[in-house]
């Protein structure tokens, strides 16, 4: 993992950090997220993922956000520009794994962040754990845009033997119109940043000009007034 965005020819690309909360390597909530993932990527921005899977037990459950692994992927989240959270549903909540790994993460670790939440379960029933349980968390956290989370069902995040998950139409479809969102979110920040940045600029400008004609009448006077400007500079 680079806890760093990279820029390409000068250009900083969006960054954008994963969250897969399954416990297993291959999921629905897994497949859902990798398929964000390249639409993310076929947009042009950088993706890092963090499998909270792969990261050492005992440190995570003891929440020592100073152990290595750990820092490392909370470092990650801190650069990120956005944050795709994917996780199964087990008992109308999203996983232990997940609730731990948010657990380390800073009181305001998402704050000023786009955030697109993803969960899969085996039924609409289980769709309240977004709204009830994630998205409070999200919120805790300092996530103020969060994007429409994105939950998909067993019939529709199917599975084949020959090709793995395949998504049906409409949960496709919602995928897409969620990423969509979370991109035009970091579009629209970016030309609030340049916004910023050339105000900044324009300011200090304004400050320059203004400072060369004070100098400028400074110098005028002492050409006009000679014996005044002596005086006024006293050997």
């Amino acid at each position: 993992m680079q806890a760093v965005p990279p820029h390409i020819q000068g250009e900083t690309m969006s960054y954008i950090v994963t969250i897969s909360g399954s416990p297993a390597a291959q999921s629905r909530s897994a497949h859902l997220l990798s398929v964000a993932e390249a639409s993310l990527r076929a947009a042009g921005a950088s993706v890092r993922r963090i499998n909270v899977r792969d990261l050492p037990a005992t440190p995570l459950l003891h929440a020592d956000a100073g152990h290595p692994a750990l820092r490392e992927a909370i470092e990650l989240v801190d650069n990120a520009q956005a944050v795709v959270i994917a996780s199964p549903v087990y008992k109308v909540s999203y996983t232990g794994l997940l609730k731990a790994f948010l657990d380390v993460l800073p009181q305001t670790g998402l704050a000023g962040k786009v955030v697109l939440p993803i969960a899969t379960g085996g039924s609409l029933a289980h769709l309240l754990a977004l709204d009830y349980a994630l998205k409070p968390v999200l919120s805790a956290l300092g996530a103020r845009h969060v994007a429409s989370n994105v939950f998909g069902t067993d019939r529709e995040v199917l599975w084949s033997d020959g090709s793995g998950y395949v998504l049906n139409e409409d949960i496709r479809e919602r995928l897409t119109v969620s990423v969509e969102q979370v991109l035009q979110a970091l579009s629209e920040q970016a030309e609030l940043r340049d916004y910023r940045a050339r105000a900044a600029l324009d300011q200090v400008l304004h400050g320059a000009r203004n400072s060369r004609e004070i100098h400028a009448d400074v110098h005028d006077l002492s050409v006009l007034h000679p014996v005044d400007a002596l005086a006024s500079h006293p050997a």
